[in-house]
């Protein structure tokens, strides 16, 4: 397992926990707008399992949610018996995935392994290759983990990075139509950086982000723009 970077302490990344933030290197896209491309390319493995394992012993009076991020978490087959152990710590886990192996996702929430998933659903699936950089296709896949995740067996919420640039008014209505019936999807405003693949892209007005709310809510219960 590559564990490329943690996170000790964060409000943010888990709903109503103090958290840590574990990031696991490599992935299966290769997303344009992504933050996180160090750790595709050329994934370094900064710690051990043990190492991260007893810094959440020694923090158990401190947190209470562990977040499991990327990368793609789920392409590595050693995440089960990882989450194991986490959770025998006694803490609650979220993991975050672009949904690419439903088959993992479904058994890890069979074996209770996960307590919430956030899901990056990058666009409409006819277009999907343009929102993951054309090497991924599996669209089913991510169709598949949509609606294991609408079942509403554990708590989830999808999320899309929009950028101006790649992102139109009709994939955002196309988004709509594959996300109705959902309970929660955050809008999550590209942000230019030197770390991003595509240099060309650029982040949404405050107003524009809005009307995308507006379109999105007759699809979704609950649409949020991130940092809102």
């Amino acid at each position: 397992m590559i564990i490329s970077g943690l996170q000790k302490t964060t409000l943010l990344d888990y709903p109503n926990r103090v958290a840590a933030t574990i990031f696991l290197g490599g992935c299966n896209m290769r997303c344009p707008f992504c933050q996180n491309y160090s750790l595709l390319e050329h994934p370094c493995c900064n710690f051990k399992p043990e190492e991260i394992l007893a810094f959440l012993e020694k923090r158990k009076e401190i947190l209470d949610g562990v977040c499991i991020s990327g990368g793609e978490p789920t392409l590595h087959q050693e995440l089960p018996e990882f989450l194991s152990q986490i959770k025998h710590l006694g803490y609650d886990i979220k993991l975050d995935s672009n949904g690419s192996k439903p088959q993992v996702l479904q058994s890890l929430i069979e074996q209770r392994l996960v307590d919430y998933v956030a899901m990056d659903v990058k666009g409409p699936l006819t277009s999907y290759s343009r929102f993951c950089g054309g090497d991924f296709a599996d669209t089913e896949a991510v169709f598949h983990s949509i609606n294991l995740l609408k079942s509403n067996r554990i708590p989830y919420e999808f999320r899309t990075t929009v950028a101006k640039g790649l992102h139109s008014r009709e994939d955002i209505l196309a988004l709509g139509n594959l996300l109705e019936h959902s309970q929660t999807l955050y809008l999550q405003n590209f942000i230019p950086s030197n770390d991003v693949p595509d240099k060309t892209l650029q982040s949404f007005t405050l107003e524009e982000l809005a009307q995308m709310k507006e379109l999105l809510h007759p699809f979704i219960f609950h649409v949020h723009i991130r940092g809102e």
